[in-house]
């Protein structure tokens, strides 16, 4: 019996040789074969999975902002021949069910008056009918048209009201506005234009400013280094259209006391703040003469509109010590919706978006 046992042992080692010898590799060769397969399908159905809007608005790392950037890269400026604005006669008016919120402002404005305290003062500004970019035939640089109507700020603030129920239970952000279709938006929710203008002193200090708490609009906030709103009544004269970079020169006179010929100024880009509904010109400024010093000097010496900001920071304008300002803990949630996109827009026009970028990734890794 002892040897039948081995001679069986025997034989079924060699059949369990044969078998692995005939059959292991084309099986393992199966296996590997159906898990690639299966991981190229996992990927493939990801792939087909994910979609992303054309339209997306600025972000680095945890920085989120609602500035959608519509024109414009920070490598090449918009010259002001490329601007053509187009102001139109009727003034903007509110929905029915819209209008008494305007109402409401103004009453309280009269209150304050009688009260003897500051009213909120009813400016007159421009709402956005259309913005359109065009490309010249022979080298493709852009067009803007931008036209305009003429409102106040009573309005400007009923409309910035875009969550308050209507009396239909909907509110003006879901009735008139479609997140698909950022640009598109009737023109009396879009009661405001600005400039907003990043500068950088002579020893390459990048200009901060924090909103003042007296401020009714985003109090308190970090923002861009000047912002200054279109005026009716300042920025034209007779029935002429607003120049653009006349209004950010204005703002530079009356935030921070410079005058034209102390810097360099172009126009960057225009952005939309989705959320909000502003428009802005995003320009670059480069002071000549001014350092840091000589800059809060002439500030002391009296701004127009100092009532506007409560501090003023200094940045190294270099990629990476802006990117870890624009991320500090204390900032990263406290911008200015435009802001951020602006100092990027403008390293970029500097230093190159090459590096910029490369900047920026390093300080969101290193968080």
């Amino acid at each position: 019996m002892g040897g039948i046992d081995v001679a069986n042992g025997v034989v079924g080692a060699l059949f369990g040789m044969l078998f692995a010898t005939l059959f292991q590799q084309p099986l393992q060769d199966a296996w590997f074969t159906l898990r690639k397969r299966s991981k190229r399908a996992v990927r493939s159905l990801r792939s087909r999975e994910e979609s992303h809007r054309v339209w997306s608005t600025f972000s680095l790392g945890p920085l989120h902002t609602s500035a959608l950037i519509v024109e414009g890269d920070g490598e090449s400026p918009v010259v002001s021949e490329a601007i053509h604005v187009q102001v139109l006669d009727d003034e903007i008016t509110l929905p029915s069910d819209m209008a008494g919120w305007r109402d409401e402002i103004e009453t309280e404005s009269a209150q304050l008056r009688a009260k003897g305290r500051t009213p909120v003062w009813n400016g007159p500004r421009y709402a956005v009918e259309s913005f359109d970019v065009s490309r010249t035939a022979l080298d493709e640089q852009p067009e803007v048209h931008l036209r305009l109507r003429p409102t106040d700020y009573y309005t400007f603030l009923a409309a910035q009201q875009l969550d308050r129920r209507l009396p239909d239970g909907t509110t003006p952000r879901s009735r008139y506005l479609d997140p698909d279709r950022p640009l598109e938006a009737p023109a009396f929710l879009q009661c405001s234009f600005a400039a907003n203008v990043a500068v950088v002193t002579a020893d390459d200090m990048l200009v901060v400013t924090q909103r003042s708490d007296r401020v009714r609009m985003a109090p308190g906030v970090w923002n861009s280094s000047v912002n200054e709103g279109l005026s009716r009544h300042i920025d034209s004269s007779g029935r002429s259209a607003p120049d653009l970079y006349a209004v950010a020169r204005r703002g530079m006179r009356e935030e921070l006391s410079l005058e034209p010929h102390e810097y360099t100024l172009v126009l960057l880009a225009f952005v939309l703040d989705v959320e909000r509904r502003h428009w802005s010109a995003h320009f670059y400024a480069r002071l000549k003469d001014l350092t840091r010093d000589g800059l809060q000097t002439r500030m002391s010496r009296g701004v127009a509109d100092r009532w506007e900001h409560q501090t003023i920071d200094y940045v190294p304008f270099r990629a990476a010590p802006v990117a870890r300002y624009l991320l500090r803990p204390d900032r990263v949630h406290r911008w200015a919706p435009l802001a951020p996109a602006l100092f990027h827009l403008a390293l970029v026009h500097v230093h190159g978006r090459a590096s910029v970028e490369r900047a920026e990734t390093q300080a969101v890794r290193r968080l």
